[in-house]
């Protein structure tokens, strides 16, 4: 049988769904073949989610048809996908925390009243599953007590256990570790081996040319394109997603610093379990310069902002521009920090860094409403904040440009421009900053980086936490690496590699030992 005869895996033909006066998929026609790693790239809010929501019946189309294999397919719910031989692996995991992976594998897809069978028979095909696509997954490990990684294959496992033949993943790198990623790639190519379909949404553009097959370019709710991705190239894909040629590269001169602003001199925190996070950190950061924090996630990153936010407590000694800061938190906290002129954008958008049912330009005072230019005597200026809220959604440019949305109703780059823009623009003297173009697309990420660096040239201090090498690499004057709370060893950039900087994530170092 030709490729021309065989029918595709998943045909949408004339999809169109809007939500109010928001048109969030207009008349989108893909075809993706049986056995392929098909991916879907474009920026936050391009439609991408509420496209594979559709396929997966989250959501109804308001116009268009579904043909699974050739056969015209309603699908009303999820349910009916997973009867289609769908299964979906979200960025945010649907995992109950607090069970086991067979538990979480068998829920909902019960044999019948009695558990105990259903687990026996669930455990039989898990195992044989877990070998055979190489997952290497324990049955028995609870979820809270596995890693992102080991919770995201947990996810397939489900889809696999319900005899799913296309596999749809949401942006699935967004929580992993370069080696973690590298690790999931290699089970998705076996997958595709065995026949499964697989469709990739992502914005990086470098997944993209290691793994599929195929790409389709969404851009403001349409498909722009769909090429084969033997035959494109990142430029070419970045202008299809964005509409302009894209800077993939950060511009930047070299730095020029000057005096230390920040000066951490054997730093330790203790969490609330008592387990030691930072075990004496010493380390600087120089005005008018990017000092970049490498590591896999866990090694003390997130304590380490945390403390010099304000955020938890301490030892040792934090000098900001050669004045002490109190690590009791008696007499420091997040806002007396900000009054010191740090400035934070967190790792965690959501949980830390915005109240997601408050409006946007409530966001905007979020931890600077005492600002005199947003009082009026006793009371909050409220037109003076949302003209000022205005103002930023314009020059960070927003979308949508409403101040009046809800922070949950923008998309995670959007959302990432608020925070960003709340923090750089109160002209800080150390802006600490986390993980910041986690989920966000190429067109945002290229403007964020320019803001940071914008902010280094103007004479600042940013010290920033990343779990991606490419963007340490690119926006840092100095690297430190961080293993089990201690930095292992301090790089710069134009001599060191990805290699020589994952053997210190890694813990291993210059004599070859762990430490």
């Amino acid at each position: 049988m030709s490729a021309d005869t065989i029918a595709p895996a998943i045909e949408l033909k004339g999809i169109s769904k809007a939500f109010g006066p928001v048109q969030a998929n207009k008349d989108i026609s893909i075809r993706v073949m049986p056995g392929t790693i098909h991916g879907i790239i474009g920026e936050n809010g391009a439609g991408k989610s509420t496209l594979m929501s559709i396929l997966y019946g989250f959501y109804k189309a308001d116009k268009g048809e579904i043909f699974i294999s050739g056969t015209k397919t309603e699908i009303p719910d999820s349910q009916a996908a997973i009867r289609a031989g769908i299964g979906m692996v979200f960025q945010h995991f649907k995992l109950v925390e607090n069970f086991t992976v067979l538990e979480n594998v068998v829920l909902g897809a019960e044999d019948g009243p009695l558990l105990k069978p259903s687990l026996a028979k669930a455990r039989k095909q898990l195992v044989a599953l877990s070998e055979e696509y190489e997952l290497n997954v324990d049955p028995d490990a609870l979820i809270e007590d596995i890693g992102v990684g080991m919770q995201q294959r947990v996810e397939i496992l489900k889809a696999l256990y319900r005899k799913a033949d296309i596999l749809i993943l949401d942006e699935p790198t967004g929580v992993l570790t370069p080696s973690e990623a590298d690790h999931l790639f290699r089970i998705l190519r076996g997958l595709k081996d065995e026949g499964k379909t697989i469709i990739l949404i992502t914005h990086k553009l470098r997944e993209i040319m290691d793994v599929t097959d195929t790409v389709s370019v969404m851009r403001r709710g349409e498909m722009t394109a769909t090429v084969k991705t033997s035959e494109t190239s990142p430029p070419q894909l970045a202008e299809l997603m964005v509409g302009r040629k894209v800077l993939l590269e950060v511009d930047k001169t070299a730095a020029k610093p000057g005096a230390n602003v920040l000066e951490v001199t054997d730093l330790k925190v203790t969490d609330a379990m008592g387990v030691q996070r930072l075990k004496g950190i010493n380390l600087t950061v120089r005005a008018g310069e990017v000092l970049g924090i490498a590591g896999v996630a866990g090694n003390g990153q997130s304590q380490l902002l945390e403390v010099l936010g304000g955020m938890c407590t301490g030892t040792g000694s934090i000098l900001v521009n050669g004045e002490p800061i109190d690590l009791s938190g008696k007499n420091s906290d997040a806002r007396t920090r900000r009054k010191r002129g740090i400035a934070h954008v967190p790792e965690d958008r959501q949980r830390e860094g915005l109240i997601m049912d408050f409006y946007a330009w409530e966001n905007v005072a979020f931890g600077y409403q005492d600002d005199p230019a947003y009082s009026k005597g006793l009371l909050m200026d409220n037109a003076a904040l949302r003209a000022d809220t205005e103002a930023k959604i314009e020059r960070f440019d927003v979308r949508p440009a409403n101040p009046w949305l809800n922070a949950k109703n923008f998309s995670g780059g959007n959302q990432q421009k608020i925070v960003v823009a709340r923090e750089i623009e109160r002209n800080p003297d150390l802006l600490l900053i986390g993980q910041p173009t986690r989920g966000v697309d190429i067109g945002a990420i290229e403007f964020i980086h320019k803001q940071i660096i914008a902010l280094r040239d103007a004479g600042k201090a940013i010290l920033l936490v990343s779990v991606e090498l490419d963007e340490i690499m690119s926006l840092s004057d100095r690297i430190a690496v961080m293993f089990d709370g201690q930095i292992m060893g301090e790089r710069d950039p134009s001599t060191t590699n990805e290699k020589e900087l994952g053997l210190l994530m890694a813990g291993v170092t210059e004599t070859g030992a762990a430490a």
